[in-house]
């Protein structure tokens, strides 16, 4: 692949690298879910409390989220190959601190500093995005994200069952390897690349705020992912409480069980792209904004327990996970269009939004289980979702009543 920075037109990349860019997304992003499931382990072996040890998951997306701000946007600043390889080294190293971890303060440490540096997706996705045409992106786009939500879904197979087997510290340990693994991979593979930008790290950082207070179209992305992924947290995150728990009493292998319900997803995200591609992101986002709120009903079928309760929670996880999933399609295929040569920068404010969030879902989601049961956590997905659908009404009838805006200057500072 010659060089070259992300819109300068560089030849498509090669089926063969999508795939393994997917692979790594996947892999990458899944350090920071497979704590949901063996979260009931890691309370037994150090003596907390589950919803005390449920803080790890939180301390693993803030950790997310902070990366996301303060290191995604060198993606438009260093070249991919070296910056993506560093990250991934360091990520397996966090991992082996983690797997080592003999109190929950130094786990919930490591699992921030595990966050911070797994954020190679958000670095993936608008590089390959930038060395894609226009008329393939949002499908590219949407193959890299089935990499990911295959992370997000079978991290919690992997972790649930290695973990009932071997221990919590097993699925860690395995992590790291494919951490490992994988930097090696990208080290050779991935395309040479130009920075976009020569600005100064402080000024990468003002530019990602700046993009979000000057750019209409990526605040109402952000909104719309805060919402909806902080319902997907919220459910993930309490269910394997209540799986776990009385009404069920099943083990962590079980919470894998179901994420493998939702692999189904993983061929939602090309069909969502191609349809961004051809109708525009504004109709996907409305069809899974209504598929969250329907979501949170049909959980409600979880209490009647049994078999059929099973069945109900896992119908409801997987129209979230497609929910959730598609609508990132479309919000990413909105934002990847506005600046060309910003979509680090971009997608630094629009995932940081998203997993400040999904924190924010995964604390609330405990929260409510622990006042209102399972009846608690359906109603706060189908809040947060039926919020996101309300801005997204509000937004269709304010558009057709006010002509868009100019678009704004490029950040200063190149």
């Amino acid at each position: 692949m010659p060089a070259g920075p992300a819109s300068s037109g560089s030849p498509a990349l090669s089926r063969r690298l999508i795939l393994l860019l997917a692979v790594a997304c996947g892999v990458a992003v899944a350090n920071i879910y497979f704590p949901q499931a063996v979260s009931p382990l890691i309370a037994d072996d150090l003596k907390a409390s589950p919803q005390s040890a449920a803080v790890v998951v939180s301390c693993a997306q803030l950790g997310y989220a902070a990366g996301i701000f303060l290191l995604v946007p060198l993606g438009d600043r260093l070249r991919h190959r070296g910056l993506v390889t560093t990250l991934m080294l360091v990520t397996s190293a966090g991992l082996v601190l983690a797997a080592e971890a003999r109190d929950l303060a130094v786990l919930a440490v490591a699992s921030a500093l595990v966050g911070l540096t797994t954020v190679v997706p958000q670095i993936l996705i608008p590089m390959a995005a930038g060395l894609t045409g226009p008329e393939r992106r949002g499908a590219v786009t949407g193959t890299l994200l089935s990499g990911l939500i295959g992370g997000i879904l079978l991290a919690r197979t992997f972790s649930g069952t290695l973990g009932e087997w071997w221990g919590w510290r097993a699925p860690y340990l395995i992590a790291a390897a494919l951490a490992l693994v994988l930097a090696l991979a990208l080290a050779t593979t991935l395309p040479a690349t130009t920075p976009a930008t020569d600005q100064r790290y402080p000024a990468l950082l003002r530019a990602s705020l700046d993009l979000l207070r000057t750019e209409p179209q990526l605040r109402r992305s952000c909104q719309y992912q805060m919402l909806v992924f902080a319902a997907f947290s919220a459910a993930w995150t309490a269910l394997a409480l209540y799986i776990t728990g009385p009404r069920y009493g099943l083990g962590t292998p079980a919470v894998g069980v179901l994420a493998l319900v939702g692999a189904a997803s993983m061929f939602a995200t090309p069909l969502a792209g191609r349809l961004t591609d051809r109708g525009g992101p504004d109709s996907v986002n409305l069809m899974c904004m209504t598929g969250a709120v329907g979501a949170g009903a049909l959980l409600l079928t979880g209490r009647l327990g049994g078999a059929v309760g099973l069945v109900g929670l896992g119908a409801g996880m997987l129209l979230l996970d497609v929910a959730m999933q598609s609508g990132q399609v479309a919000n990413q295929a909105r934002i990847f269009a506005l600046r060309p040569q910003a979509r680090a920068r971009l997608n630094t404010a629009y995932m940081t939004c998203a997993f400040l969030g999904g924190s924010a879902g995964s604390w609330l989601g405990v929260r409510a289980y622990s006042a209102f049961g399972w009846n608690g956590v359906c109603a706060l997905v189908a809040l947060l979702a039926g919020l996101a659908l309300l801005r997204h009404v509000l937004r269709d009838r304010t558009t057709a009543a006010t002509p868009a805006p100019p678009p704004a200057p490029e950040p200063a500072g190149r």
